[in-house]
């Protein structure tokens, strides 16, 4: 039997135990795990360096190498991540609708697990801990399928997770990490029907797309991230400056910074020069429209093609538009319905925009670097959905559970 069929196998035959326990001893775990991540900082660090070491070797980017790299303070935070969902309420058991039928049946919808989740991801460890705890407090077993350059990092820390959870009511087998590195890996749990109840992708486009065209397990698909900002005519400059420069270089390899910023002709005209210069500073390429390289005679042309990729880098599209109308068109043909800005002073403009994107966030004068599980006060974040189904936007716990409908009656037959 195969790694990826045996692992899922046993997160399978765990999952209804899961179901049975409680908050406190699922919190109890998390906690430990949380201690343990601490503790074993050192470990993981050295197990880390041989990922980045890697990386560096295959010539990894050195924005996606600063996904990969861990430190003690990012160890401390993944740990404070755990012990954040450990504060929030658990919604295994909560009561959605309570239906009294005038034959007397008593209906009650709750909220259940999903089962046993797939989660295939890429370069960043983080979400090992992340998705773990997630699942785990959402009575989930789950099954992670981290990418090779963090292979190493991940068999750490999932070490370390089992061993925590060894004197826990947790059963270690509900958390199973694929170490097969090999494509085949990826391709086999998208068809394990019967064992995943659910895969959920975390990376790329070129990932996420691969599993959503070729899965037979469910998916809710996440999180590529080609996110505009539109600055308007009448925009403070000081602030259309400082959330552009947030949106692209606060930490450009993740899926909510921008990689396209869009600017009314009559802001770009007395502010486009200023603020390409800001971005130089911070060494950001910048690929624009004619009138956009007019403006920033440094700036390379931009194509259909650069519009419509995902840089995770200090790479950056800029487009002159005429209108809220344009830049609205400009979206609809590029976006990825993850996250899009507007900065503007005008309240229609701004109402027009935010009713007019189809999007999983649409913000008004703050950045897109907020679409984020932790700043949306639902803790550590499974992803971030780009589809309308089930779930949208930033998925906390909740987006981890179904439904179940618990029918009393007192003999009640159907005529």
């Amino acid at each position: 039997m195969s790694e990826v069929r045996s692992k899922a196998g046993l997160a399978k035959s765990v999952a209804s135990v899961l179901n049975k326990l409680n908050t406190t001893q699922k919190n109890e775990a998390l906690l430990a795990m949380a201690d343990a991540l601490s503790n074993r900082s050192a470990d993981i660090m050295e197990a880390n360096a041989e990922d980045l070491r890697r990386g560096k070797e295959q010539g990894i980017s050195s924005a996606l190498l600063d996904r990969l790299a861990l430190n003690e303070a990012r160890i401390e935070g993944i740990a404070e991540g755990l012990r954040q969902i450990v504060q929030l309420p658990d919604p295994i058991g909560d009561t959605l609708e309570v239906i009294e039928r005038p034959n007397g049946l008593h209906i009650t919808k709750l909220r259940v697990p999903l089962g046993v989740i797939g989660i295939i991801y890429e370069a960043r460890p983080n979400v090992t801990v992340d998705a773990a705890g997630l699942c785990l407090k959402s009575g989930n077993a789950v099954v992670l399928r981290g990418g090779s350059s963090a292979l190493s990092s991940n068999r750490k820390i999932v070490k370390v997770l089992h061993e925590a959870m060894t004197h826990t009511a947790l059963p270690k087998d509900a958390l199973q990490l694929i170490e097969d590195p090999n494509r085949s890996s990826v391709d086999e749990m998208l068809k394990l029907n019967g064992l995943l109840d659910v895969i959920i992708p975390r990376g790329g486009s070129s990932l996420i797309q691969n599993v959503v065209m070729n899965a037979t397990v469910p998916v809710i698909e996440t999180g590529a991230g080609i996110c505009h900002t539109f600055i308007d005519a009448s925009a403070d400059p000081d602030m259309a400056e400082a959330i552009s420069i947030n949106a692209k270089v606060q930490r450009p390899s993740v899926c909510n910074a921008m990689e396209t910023l869009l600017l009314h002709q009559d802001f770009a005209k007395t502010n486009l020069e200023k603020l390409a210069d800001k971005l130089r500073e911070f060494n950001v390429e910048i690929k624009g429209c004619e009138e956009t390289v007019k403006i920033v005679p440094w700036a390379s042309l931009a194509s259909s093609a650069d519009y419509a990729t995902e840089y995770n880098d200090f790479v950056l599209n800029v487009k002159v538009v005429h209108s809220v109308d344009e830049a609205l068109e400009h979206i609809a043909a590029y976006g990825t319905k993850h996250s899009e800005c507007i900065v503007t002073e005008s309240k229609d403009n701004a109402e027009r925009f935010l009713q007019g994107v189809d999007a999983a966030a649409v913000y008004h004068n703050a950045s897109t670097r907020f679409t984020d599980g932790f700043e949306f006060g639902f803790g550590a974040e499974i992803g971030i959905s780009t589809q309308k189904l089930h779930a949208r936007g930033p998925m906390g716990l909740p987006a981890l559970t179904s439904t179940k409908y618990v029918i009393h009656g007192n003999g009640q037959i159907r005529d």
